[in-house]
């Protein structure tokens, strides 16, 4: 609940909007509890064929007579206790002074009555019909305003709510592009799209269902329990005996459905996760013909879901028979206690006073309709637990991610990078992301300013993992990676990576157009600085002569329309436009065909010029374009060294690359 509240607390932003639901929610009780008041004048007078003015007069009458016969009980009291001893003498005194209780009591109900008859004699009808008439459109009117209200209410209430979920989407969003990047691959992107969609619409709804029914209803019930309780509060108490056992059930109701619907919610984040990993890789499936396994995988946690709802389903099935039951149970108490207390005329019942007065059968009749306006609410407020438990549980995942901090951060007081920094060292580096296994062990490795340094190595010996490190998408477990004598922890993200470019053997593009894409890494670049770069990097024919609208041909999610060659080179155009100090390329030149590679070479060799560039290739063709070339092998460095050095030493860089490149060089 402490993780719904903070959602709730995001409600305070809107001052206004809540001002507005309390005020509105406040007016829609009061009418309610006011139209069910209604039906007393109608029972007391108008079904006695009196009006408004007459009946207040009889009651007037009646009032006085009570008053009279309250003082003869007095005086009689008072003249036995002058003549009786001293026990009986205690006793007519306790009940001389409940007399006189009831006589003030009394006076004060007159005058009341007293003071309002000019006002009905003025204003109302005079007949029993017209008076009918009045009531109705009291309430007729009444109602009306009622539902103006109303509507005014769950407009303020939805925005209430859309604008909270709006609220904690936008923060998910931005707190997800900070997390690590360890984040994504151990929760999936299922687990966190059921949460950014699923889990925050329901949070938003748990707030609309709190500011909404969960405000209404329950001021409609307290304006409703307040009128009955001025026809007889201790009635009232009466029939509320049944209350505090269906506050222990609702109670554990309310427990149970939090845990049913924080488990549905993970069996969704399964299911999303499943037909997020089915559509990425529906090639692969198809290719090895794994459809049927794919459907009984799904199927599987479809069943799981499956149950989980029917649980729900059932814990929700049992709250609105409870309320019912419940209401039932304490109108039958009214009705047998106030039945009695009515037919018989009497004020007390077993012995404890319960009224003043003997109550008359309208104001039993009121009393009855409060109850049943105390019993809609409760009805209503049956389905508001489910909802509310919904939206606890699925707070508490939507905040387990925006309370999980990231580990890479900018340092409180950062250091500027040296606009001429000489060398980038990494010092005694290592790494790893499980804590079974080192991904880097010990690499010490210097890099001047304007090298161009080459990366070559078996599949899984680190090289990725090593090239990740000066752009911070991850810091060592131990060790630093220096600038100079600048620890890279200690500068501003923003100031590393603005230094950076990065062309990866995934060429990843954005669902926009080609130009978008290029221009991704240089906001507000012109159009010709994009066409220039996409020269460069070979993308321009055919971005004008293949794609239909050119550059602003959309690329698909994920550069879907796209072959993954062009994909590379509209990614090199990227890089090339930015314009970085530090160019990274993670054999960017995989996907592309011979022709256009040794087209893309010579850019290469002339972008890298005064630049430092790390690469990771073992194409021999790119590799003449490394001053030294680093080889490593189970997160280590094993040589480090010119191509014509490692071909004589080094039977790994032999193994990987070494004859084609001994041709081409």
């Amino acid at each position: 609940m402490k993780q719904f509240g903070r959602a709730l607390h995001l409600a305070a932003r809107y001052p206004g909007t809540v001002t507005a639901v309390w005020i509105t929610s406040v007016l829609v009780a009061v009418l309610w509890a006011t139209n069910l008041a209604a039906v007393w004048p109608v029972v007391d007078a108008v079904m006695h064929g009196e009006s408004i003015p007459t009946w207040l007069a009889r009651e007037v009458e009646t009032g006085q007579q009570s008053l009279d016969d309250l003082r003869s009980q007095r005086l009689v009291a008072a003249r036995r206790m002058s003549i009786s001893g001293p026990e009986t003498s205690l006793r007519l005194a306790q009940e001389m002074t409940d007399l006189r209780q009831r006589e003030r009591l009394m006076k004060a109900k007159n005058d009341r009555i007293a003071d309002f008859i000019p006002v009905a004699t003025r204003w109302l009808p005079d007949t029993p019909f017209g008076t009918l008439g009045v009531v109705c459109a009291f309430v007729f009117f009444g109602t009306l305003i009622k539902n103006a209200f109303r509507i005014v209410n769950q407009l303020a209430v939805s925005r209430l709510g859309n604008l909270v979920a709006f609220d904690i989407r936008k923060d998910y969003f931005r707190h997800l592009l900070r997390l690590d990047l360890n984040e994504f691959t151990d929760r999936g992107r299922g687990d966190l799209m059921a949460r950014c969609t699923t889990d925050i619409y329901s949070v938003g709804n748990g707030v609309q269902t709190v500011f909404g029914q969960a405000v209404r209803e329950p001021l409609k019930m307290l304006a409703c329990t307040i009128g009955a309780a001025w026809f007889s509060w201790r009635l009232l108490l009466l029939v509320l005996i049944v209350a505090p056992g269906a506050v222990i059930l609702i109670n554990w109701l309310g427990k149970a459905l939090k845990r049913a619907n924080r488990r549905a919610m993970e069996e969704l984040s399964g299911v999303y996760e499943s037909l997020t990993e089915t559509l990425g890789a529906v090639r692969l499936i198809r290719s090895f013909g794994r459809e049927s396994a794919e459907r009984s995988r799904f199927h599987k946690g479809l069943k799981q879901l499956y149950a989980r709802q029917m649980r729900i389903a059932f814990y929700d099935s049992l709250s609105s028979p409870l309320t019912e039951n419940v209401g039932v149970a304490m109108v039958i108490v009214g009705a047998v206690s106030g039945g009695y207390l009515v037919l018989n005329q009497q004020t007390h019942l077993l012995g404890v006073p319960i009224s003043d007065t003997p109550l008359t059968h309208g104001q039993m009749t009121a009393f009855f309709a409060m109850l049943a306006g105390m019993g809609d609410p409760a009805r209503r407020l049956s389905g508001v637990f489910n909802v509310i438990q919904s939206a606890v549980a699925s707070s508490e995942r939507v905040y387990e991610v925006l309370d999980r901090q990231p580990s890479i951060t900018d340092p409180e007081t950062p250091r500027a990078i040296p606009t001429t920094w000489r060398t980038m060292r990494f010092e005694n580096v290592s790494f790893q992301y499980t804590s079974d296994r080192l991904s880097l062990e010990g690499i010490n490795l210097t890099i001047h300013r304007g090298e161009t340094i080459a990366f070559v190595g078996p599949n899984g010996c680190g090289k990725s993992t090593l090239l990740s490190l000066p752009s911070r998408l991850y810091d060592p477990c131990e060790g630093a990676v220096f600038f100079d004598d600048l620890d890279l922890r200690d500068a501003r993200l923003r100031d590393i990576r603005k230094r950076i470019g990065i062309v990866s053997q995934q060429a990843l593009l954005l669902s926009d157009t080609v130009a978008e894409n290029i221009a991704f890494g240089r906001p507000g670049a012109s159009r010709e600085e994009i066409v220039e770069a996409a020269r460069r990097a070979h993308a321009h024919t055919f971005i004008t002569e293949r794609l239909t609208d050119g550059y602003e041909t959309p690329v698909g999610p994920g550069g879907g329309r796209l072959s993954g060659g062009q994909r590379q080179r509209i990614a090199l155009a990227r890089a090339i436009l930015r314009d970085p100090e530090i160019l990274i390329l993670d054999e960017a030149t995989s996907q592309i065909d011979m022709e256009s590679e040794q087209l893309i070479q010579r850019t290469l060799a002339e972008f890298a010029r005064d630049r430092t560039t790390l690469l990771i290739t073992h194409r021999p063709s790119t590799l003449t374009l490394a001053d030294r070339i680093v080889v490593m092998e189970h997160g280590r460095i094993l040589d480090v060294g010119t191509a014509d050095e490692l071909e004589g030493r080094c039977d790994m860089f032999r193994r990987l690359c070494c004859s084609p490149l001994l041709e081409s060089a």
